[in-house]
């Protein structure tokens, strides 16, 4: 049986660069398609990097149609200002595939970590190491990309354990 490819938007929210990764999964195979990063203007005011946020993710969205997306939770450190500012990034990084009507799913870094890696402590050059490796031939320029195409592949796994129960469900 030939398995449909699904693509998966992963976003790696942040106010000064948003990473992004782009997947296609059928089954337990999984292709990279693109990543990139979305970089904002810390010389412009808050509302017009916003707004450059959602425009360029809602462009992003429009040319390359994912059927999902996920994003990171927001890390909470001791600056409540960053955290903030990040929080704010991260609204519309869940707003612009919402607006689209794009189902988002929501994971914890450690979750991703674990997904990827297999522990939920490892570090960021291990996941860019297991990024690549479980998508051969992609070349990925920045960490943030790869961050975000590392949960891409968490809501690849995610969603095959949940599809998998669903139809042993339907099955019973």
């Amino acid at each position: 049986m030939v398995r449909a490819m699904t693509r998966l938007l992963g976003i790696d929210p942040g106010l000064r660069f948003t990473g992004w990764g782009l997947i296609e999964v059928g089954g337990n195979r999984l292709r990279h398609l693109a990543d990139g990063v979305i970089a904002t203007d810390g010389e412009q005011p808050l509302s017009v990097r916003l707004r450059a946020l959602h425009d360029a993710l809602g462009a992003l969205i429009g040319r390359h149609g994912p059927s999902e997306a996920a994003i990171e939770e927001t890390y909470v450190n001791r600056n409540g200002a960053a955290t903030l500012k990040l929080g704010y990034a991260r609204g519309v990084a869940l707003l612009a595939p919402a607006l689209a009507g794009i189902p988002v799913t929501e994971y914890g870094a450690k979750a991703v970590k674990k997904a990827v890696v297999g522990t939920g402590g490892a570090d960021k050059v291990q996941v860019q190491a297991m990024v690549r490796l479980l998508l051969p031939g992609a070349i990925i320029g920045r960490a943030d990309a790869a961050d975000a195409l590392a949960v891409a592949i968490c809501h690849a796994h995610h969603r095959a354990s949940r599809l998998a129960y669903a139809a042993a469900i339907r099955s019973a």
